[in-house]
């Protein structure tokens, strides 16, 4: 009797799947905000778990390398907002939603940019899309920003959540 393991194909593919979930970017909000702004990655895969919060991933930056960027969500009565270049691609076929949810985009001009992939679930709750302008808004109006800021004139650089093109 032979007692020596054999790898199949189907091992080798289940061991990758579960390498690239672990290369993935986690971001858990439970009953808070959570904010990710400026340089906070260079993750292209992101898998974010909300329940009853509101979470902020910035995906402007420049560290993040080029390509499609993917996430997976779990949202279950959260609000998710992405900040995003101008001219990215939202991509939300795969979405699931349960009970009452969307994904809101304003402009919803999809340009010829960077493609952005959202998969999983909503369960009552919506994904904001906030582009260029807006996107730099949203970041100047945090308290995040204002650390950035007098962190900036300290160091006598640029802040770099307004706009993270800037190295700092």
């Amino acid at each position: 009797m032979n007692t020596t393991p054999t790898t199949t194909t189907d091992d080798t593919a289940a061991d990758r799947t579960a390498t690239d979930r672990t290369d993935a970017e986690r971001v858990h909000a439970y009953y808070g905000a959570v904010k990710k702004l400026g340089h906070w990655t260079d993750a292209r895969r992101f898998e974010v778990r909300a329940r009853r919060a509101s979470a902020v991933l910035d995906l402007r930056s420049p560290h993040i390398p080029d390509g499609d960027i993917e996430i997976e969500v779990g949202i279950d009565h959260s609000m998710v907002k992405l900040l995003v270049p101008q001219d990215a691609e939202i991509d939300h076929w795969d979405l699931r939603y349960t009970g009452r949810g969307r994904v809101k985009d304003w402009t919803g001009e999809n340009g010829g940019g960077r493609r952005i992939r959202i998969t999983g679930e909503i369960k009552h709750g919506e994904i904001r899309v906030h582009r260029g302008g807006v996107a730099t808004l949203s970041a100047l109006f945090t308290k995040e920003f204002v650390q950035d800021a007098r962190r900036a004139r300290r160091e006598g650089t640029t802040p770099v959540i307004a706009d993270p093109s800037h190295t700092g």
